[in-house]
């Protein structure tokens, strides 16, 4: 089919809406949007859960139809010409779109067919895709059998069957290691330089939107602002400080900036604590902190994350993120260990995914696991939750002996998946009720704490509703209380935030800060870098070995190589490590 029609504008939107009903009444999802994208360039629509994003991308791509408004791609209309605009964009939903019972080669053929394209023109285009994403080596491998990276990759091959001058991505690198993520931004730029594509993806992740000529934030439906990142960043310039301080923790740095008035956001960043204030107000660090504390301030640039908080919370100013921070962090106390791994192993048959490891978390530290897809971390994970046993090695949660008292353990500790581990038709009380019974809790306790889990997470109102028709926002808040409805020494979790927005992220970490200055024991992985920077020591996997261990500044210490500058961020030092070291030089243990 020939090309329509060149344009500037590859996408317009003109007073757009797009409502739903469901059985709560009609959603308004979309709501008098207008926008347009110029040829060659990568857009980022940003905003929270339910802001509107997967359906505008899905009006964008011809799948629904608007209620009003027009959309035209490359001076198509979409109602009157569907299949000439299917033939000239390419859409990626958050799953990937893939066929898992398929192999490689076998879904880009089916995507090829929906595509109507000709046999004698799939080995030269097949051939180029498999070149640019890298999966040379996986042509007869399942999709179900496929890493998070490589799923991410396959599904963008797939997509990019039909050469797509229109690419529309929704949250692309959702649940994907920092190196993948990496390489599918390589894969997007080569795209836009070489080709001349066009590219409208969504994310949750402020610093992919950074890396975009043009961002669209969105809420409720409606566009609160926008423009190129710049745009953003000035209007909270000069607002935006690093704190740090000899004598205080980083969590007692936060902590104590509550009690200071406009103050925007607070976010902890290695041994540092990030602070945004209001425009024009200024920052007192004697209303918070005495001389003896030595707390030093630094102004530092200002980012699109500072502005997404400002705008947002102007919207919704209840929003409180030390909403359980009314305990104070304290360092004092000896230390007591909660979880101890030593010289354990993993063998599936022939295959070792973990190998020897030893390391020890402490009483109340928030301990980071990381690692690209296939590291060994997922299975690290579930044999210290004992949902897996060790092939060799001693393992212990909370003084219990994981081989001879898996079940014992398992009532200390709770358990948040990335996936959330809900029942999907029962109601949020069901849940909260089917749990707590789970975890031995009866009559007059269990109702106690399922009084407590929706009024500390501010369930109330959606007691009733089905945790499938909730927002992913309350689903993580409902996932959670879950998790704590038996008020366990440990807390595992799993991939927590996992394409949650910066607001609903901000909120999480508030009650984890609670949770670990009230003792309890936090184990967390994660693929998002930002969020390793909460943690108060990480420990990097590699091939089922340890890669590199300590605090996010010592992290970012071992990542530096001969003649280059300190690593700007966890996810550049995350990167380093894992593309330069070694697998030889990977150590087994941690000193404690």
């Amino acid at each position: 089919m020939s090309n329509a029609p060149d344009s500037t504008k590859v996408l317009t939107l003109q007073s757009v809406a797009k409502a739903f009903i469901s059985k709560q009444g009609q959603i308004d999802a979309v709501q008098d949007v207008s926008l347009s994208l110029n040829t060659a360039t990568v857009t980022a629509l940003v905003g929270p859960d339910g802001a509107g994003k997967t359906t505008l991308l899905r009006l964008a791509a011809g799948l629904l139809v608007p209620d009003s408004g027009a959309i035209k791609v490359f001076a198509l209309d979409s109602i009157d010409n569907t299949e000439q605009i299917h033939q000239l964009t390419g859409y990626m939903p958050q799953r990937f779109g893939l066929y898992e019972d398929l192999s490689v080669a076998e879904n880009l053929n089916l995507y090829a067919d929906l595509y109507a394209i000709e046999h004698s023109d799939r080995e030269i285009r097949f051939a180029d895709l498999i070149r640019l994403t890298g999966l040379e080596k996986f042509n007869t491998r399942l999709a179900g059998q496929l890493s998070g990276g490589m799923k991410q990759k396959l599904g963008l091959a797939c997509t990019l069957v039909n050469r797509p001058r229109l690419l529309l991505l929704d949250e692309p690198s959702v649940g994907v290691d920092p190196v993948s993520r990496r390489e599918l931004w390589h894969i997007i730029e080569a795209l836009v330089e070489q080709s001349g594509t066009t590219v409208l993806l969504s994310t949750a992740y402020m610093d992919e939107a950074e890396r975009c000529q043009y961002v669209i934030l969105l809420d409720q439906g409606k566009i609160l602002k926008q423009g190129p990142p710049e745009s953003f960043h000035q209007q909270v310039a000069g607002s935006s400080f690093s704190l740090s301080s000899p004598n205080l923790s980083k969590r007692q740095i936060q902590h104590r900036l509550k009690a200071q008035a406009g103050i925007i956001d607070t976010v902890i960043q290695g041994d540092t604590v990030r602070v945004v204030t209001q425009p024009g107000s200024a920052l007192d660090l004697a209303t918070c902190f005495n001389v003896s504390e030595a707390v030093q301030s630094e102004a530092v640039a200002p980012r699109l994350e500072d502005a997404f908080i400002m705008l947002l919370l102007a919207r919704y100013p209840a929003v409180n993120f030390s909403l359980m921070n009314d305990v104070e962090p304290s360092v004092e106390g000896e230390p007591q260990t909660m979880i101890k791994v030593h010289e354990v192993e993993r063998w599936f048959g022939t295959f070792q995914a973990v190998k020897k490891l030893t390391f020890n978390v402490q009483k109340g530290e928030i301990f980071g696991l990381l690692g690209a897809n296939g590291a060994g971390k997922t299975t690290t994970f579930r044999m210290l939750c004992g949902l897996l046993p060790s092939s060799n090695g001693q393992l212990s949660v909370a003084g219990v002996d994981l081989s001879k008292a898996a079940a014992e353990a398992r009532m200390r500790i709770g358990y948040m998946s990335q996936k959330f581990s809900l029942y999907g038709e029962l109601s949020v009380r069901e849940n909260l009720n089917f749990f707590s019974s789970a975890y031995g809790l009866r009559n007059k306790q269990r109702k106690q704490r399922i009084d407590w889990a929706l009024q500390q997470f501010e369930l109330q109102a959606l007691a009733d509703s089905t945790s499938n028709n909730l927002p992913l926002g309350f689903k993580q808040r409902l996932a959670m209380a879950c998790a704590l409805m038996h008020e366990p020494d440990i807390l595992f979790l799993d991939e927590p935030t996992s394409g949650i927005d910066p607001l609903a992220r901000r909120e999480f970490w508030a009650r984890i800060n609670y949770l670990a200055a009230q003792g309890v024991t936090v184990l967390v992985t994660t693929h998002f870098m930002e969020e390793a920077e909460y943690c108060d020591r990480l420990l990097i996997m590699r091939e089922g070995a340890i890669l590199a261990a300590g605090t996010p500044t010592e992290i970012k210490q071992q990542s530096q190589q001969q003649n280059q500058l300190p690593p700007d961020n966890m996810e550049e030092a995350f990167i380093r490590l894992v593309e330069s070291l070694p697998v030889a030089d990977a150590i087994h243990s941690v000193d404690e």
